[in-house]
């Protein structure tokens, strides 16, 4: 290929007409066809045409029919279609939630799929397709089971709040069904905002600890930078808009105060790799608003991330410090060279590895020791960092690890936010 116009996911065929998933002409993707006896661009044929919300895959099932996942603000949607005319049939009925696992060949007359949310911890569906009619049942197939968690005593809300700049930017919001809103819960969000990288409701067993024993709030924001919304709403957060991505986090956290879920004393924010760069940022800007920062592998040196590893491939998200237009955009937020020169500081824990090579630890190491140098010696919160020995970015980490990772990383989120064990 001498030029790339665009992405080509092949789904099946029938004879010589080919069905394929692209986003040419279509940032948030489409459903084509291609007849190899005519292939030519201009007798492609839209069989699914680009939508609103971003299709993220399609699968063929019984030989004539379609199986398509869209994400609609930030929650998975699975619709029936048929394939030869895109001809919708039927949407599958999910509560709000990710459809994580799908199992299906061409020729099966059945699907599986896995379905987790925030208070689901997964659960397996069957459905059989083989009858007459174009409507069709989801059934239980498995259901996770987990010992003294019940998901009905726990809710989860969409919330939609305006930014800085009035863009209306989503978050969810998952507590004990009895929570009281009197401003005092300690309270978690978590963003990443970049890469069109997209968060979707999923369940975590330290989260909903924090939730069940912790009387905690767990928020998770879908900022502009992601892909919740397809290629326009990455852009909107990414080179010269990386500033919107820290408004709509900062945003966010006003509102759970307006709403009264928490308070500035009460609120913890954490993020990792691009979102390490997001909690520095935002804990820069506003350390008032926060209680407690977790910066997992951070992104915190905006002048020097493209001299290391892989950092020159960040290039097209965050912008080229050698180029003065771009560097302009990137002194603006760069976290290592923004920490508030007086006033007081959250306090905050930073993670890293010491094999990362990735992230590599300097950029962790270099802000620790500037915050610890210009605001430790009065600042009444800590200021920490924990250092991880022969582990890298994350992944592949062991068991063992892990876990020792998460029990400190709550414990300091539970005492600096005034949380207390509760049966």
């Amino acid at each position: 290929a001498d030029h790339f116009d665009g992405e080509y996911k092949f789904i099946t065929n029938k004879g010589r007409l080919l069905y394929f998933m692209t986003n040419l002409g279509a940032d948030r993707y489409k459903l084509i066809s291609i007849n190899l006896d005519c292939p030519s661009q201009d007798k492609w044929e839209d069989i699914i045409p680009e939508k609103k919300s971003v299709l993220e895959w399609a699968a063929c099932a019984r030989g004539d029919l379609l199986v398509t996942c869209y994400m609609e603000d930030c929650v998975n949607k699975l619709y029936i279609n048929k394939l030869e005319s895109g001809l919708l049939l039927q949407e599958v009925q999910l509560p709000p939630g990710s459809v994580v696992g799908y199992s299906g060949r061409v020729q099966d007359t059945f699907i599986y799929f896995k379905f987790m949310s925030f208070i689901n911890p997964g659960v397996i569906y069957y459905m059989d397709l083989a009858k007459e009619g174009d409507t069709f049942t989801a059934e239980v197939f498995k259901e996770t089971e987990i010992k003294g968690f019940d998901s009905a005593d726990y809710v989860t809300q969409q919330i939609f709040f305006a930014s800085k700049d009035g863009t209306k930017v989503p978050m969810f919001v998952t507590h004990n069904k009895d929570l009281v809103l009197e401003g005092n819960n300690p309270t978690l969000m978590y963003g990443y905002g970049g890469f069109n990288i997209s968060l979707s409701p999923s369940y975590s067993c330290s989260r909903m600890i924090f939730i069940k024993y912790l009387g905690g709030v767990f928020v998770e924001v879908n900022m502009r930078g992601g892909g919740g919304y397809g290629n326009e709403w990455h852009h909107a957060g990414s080179l010269a808009n990386k500033q919107n991505v820290f408004d709509d986090f900062i945003s966010a956290g006003e509102e759970l105060c307006r709403l009264k879920y928490t308070s500035p004393p009460k609120l913890a924010i954490e993020g990792g790799s691009n979102g390490g760069l997001l909690v520095a940022a935002c804990a820069n800007q506003r350390p008032d608003l926060f209680g407690a920062v977790i910066c997992h592998v951070g992104v915190l040196d905006m002048y020097r991330f493209q001299k290391f590893t892989i950092g020159h491939a960040w290039m097209t998200e965050f912008g080229d410090p050698d180029k003065a237009e771009e560097w302009g955009w990137l002194r603006q937020y760069s976290p290592l060279h923004n920490i508030p020169e007086e006033g007081v500081y959250p306090a905050t824990l930073l993670l890293t590895g010491d094999h990362d090579d990735r992230v590599v630890p300097l950029h962790s190491l270099k802000f620790i020791a500037t915050l610890q140098h210009r605001l430790g010696g009065r600042n009444p919160h800590p200021l920490l960092i924990r250092v991880d020995t022969k582990s890298g970015h994350g992944a592949g980490k062991p068991t063992a690890k892990r876990l020792l990772e998460t029990a400190d990383c709550y414990a300091f989120i539970a005492d600096q936010l005034g949380a207390s064990w509760r049966q």
